[in-house]
C-alpha cells in the first residue's frame, strides 16, 4: 500500500466559495496511486469543504444566501464574539457543514461526478490563508 500527504494553502478573499477541484487533483495525480481514496482535510474551524456543483455559480450563491439566513451575523443569541459579528456564525456554518472529504480515486483520479467539484467555503468575511492537507493511499 502506498501513502502521501501533501500540504495545500488556499487564499481566499473573504467570505466566498473558491474551486479547488483542480489543486486536490494534482496532489493524487502526484501520490502515484491508481486505485485508492483521497483524503482532503481543513486545518480551520470558520471554513467548510464542500463537494458541490461546479457549473452553474448560482447553486454557491444559493448556498450563501441559504447560510446567511440560517447563521446570520451578528445574531444576539451569540456569546462567542471574541473576532466580531462573523466569528460564531462562521463556526456554527462549519460544524453544519464539513472540514473533510473523503473521495474515490481511480484512474490515478478523483473519480468525481461530471458536475461535482471540490470547493473552500470561506465563512469569515476577510481575507485568509486556509491550510489543507491531502492524503491519498491505495
Amino acid at each position: 500500500m502506498s501513502l502521501r500527504r501533501t500540504r495545500l494553502t488556499v487564499s481566499t478573499p473573504g467570505r466566498s466559495i473558491q474551486e479547488i477541484t483542480d489543486e486536490v487533483q494534482r496532489a493524487v495525480a502526484q501520490a502515484g496511486v491508481s486505485e485508492g481514496l483521497a483524503h482532503v482535510f481543513l486545518h480551520h474551524t470558520s471554513a467548510s469543504l464542500i463537494l458541490c456543483e461546479n457549473a452553474d455559480p448560482t447553486v454557491r450563491r444559493d448556498l450563501e444566501a441559504f447560510f446567511a439566513r440560517l447563521a446570520p451575523d451578528g445574531d444576539p443569541i451569540y456569546a462567542h464574539t471574541a473576532e466580531g459579528p462573523d466569528d460564531m456564525p462562521a463556526h456554527v456554518r462549519t460544524v453544519l457543514t464539513q472540514n473533510s472529504l473523503t473521495l474515490p480515486v481511480s484512474g490515478g483520479r478523483c473519480d468525481l461526478g461530471t458536475w461535482q467539484g471540490v470547493f473552500v467555503w470561506e465563512h469569515r468575511r476577510r481575507p485568509h490563508r486556509r491550510r489543507l492537507t491531502v492524503t491519498v493511499w491505495g
